[in-house]
């Protein structure tokens, strides 16, 4: 055990504080509470989390923690950034190329049927074009002038006629059809008004914030990072669903359905680069991450009734 985690600990058993109840006040797992008292920081999830994971224990047991960094410094690492291992960086480029692979012999039977399409095509035009030339030629030639005239203006009354019943037609058709996607278009616009979800902040304090989600028939979770971060998501009862790290370079996002629970509850433990979407609508952060890169958010769901 080293002088900073004897100097926790004493501070914890101060308090009357056992390992379990520091784990409840921090969200911090209690494997990574044992870690710090005993100078073990090998199974944490990075360097960052470790001084990270101080500050919330420091906070919790009552001592400030720019003392506890000033202090032991040269037991706290410093370093922000791991290095991504390498297995993930060729793992990552065997799902490209496999991805590519995929993409490519997806789309080759559609060329393949497009190409048979036209040649079919140009097969029909080529039959049809030699028919009429046929039929033309096979017409009988023993027509007299008169006749000629009188079928081709025969022709042209009952085109024009058929013309003009078209164009009536198609004007009914379209006051129809306008008034019908007028009729459309204003249903579709007060479902969209009804349909309108509502999030709302009813509770803030400190790094604490909890909304309240209201007029949704669903309620879908999302976290995404933007860099690095840790983030835990878990049920109104203490169920987590997802812990661990979000990063661009891996797993950039954690998606979870909570339209069967009445609560959520996130930790999220780099704020600055961390967005939350519920429903596919970005909420806002209460407290700005400037002032707590921690972020305790607690989101109560009251499902939609008809």
């Amino acid at each position: 055990m080293t002088e900073l985690g004897n100097r926790l600990k004493e501070a914890r058993l101060a308090k009357d504080m056992s390992l379990d109840d520091l784990q409840k006040v921090t969200k911090i797992q209690k494997r990574y509470l044992i870690g710090i008292e005993e100078g073990d920081y090998s199974m944490m999830p990075g360097k960052f989390y470790i001084r990270a994971f101080i500050k919330q224990y420091a906070e919790a047991v009552g001592i400030e923690p720019e003392e506890i960094f000033e202090q032991y410094k040269n037991d706290i690492p410093t370093t922000v950034n791991d290095d991504i291992p390498e297995k993930l960086s060729r793992v990552q480029s065997r799902k490209d190329l496999s991805g590519r692979t995929s993409k490519v012999f997806d789309i080759l039977p559609k060329i393949l049927i497009g190409v048979f399409i036209i040649g079919l095509i140009a097969v029909l035009y080529n039959f049809l074009g030699a028919k009429d030339q046929t039929e033309d030629a096979e017409k009988p030639a023993d027509l007299t002038e008169g006749q000629t005239v009188i079928e081709e203006s025969e022709g042209l009354s009952e085109g024009k006629d058929a013309e003009e019943d078209g164009k009536d037609e198609s004007a009914g058709s379209q006051d129809e059809s306008s008034g019908e996607n007028g009729s459309a278009d204003e249903n579709a616009e007060e479902q969209k008004e009804e349909a309108k979800q509502e999030i709302a902040v009813v509770q803030s304090s400190g790094k604490n914030t909890v909304y309240e989600l209201k007029n949704a028939e669903k309620f879908e979770l999302e976290v995404v990072s933007s860099g690095e971060t840790w983030v835990n998501i878990q049920n109104g009862k203490g169920y987590s669903f997802f812990q661990g790290m979000l990063t661009t370079a891996g797993k950039k996002s954690e998606k979870v359905d909570f339209s069967k629970e009445t609560e959520a509850s996130i930790v999220v433990g780099n704020s600055t680069q961390t967005e939350l979407y519920v429903n596919g609508e970005k909420i806002e952060y209460q407290v700005p991450p400037s002032q707590s890169v921690r972020q305790d958010i607690t989101i109560r769901y009251a499902p939609k009734t008809e």
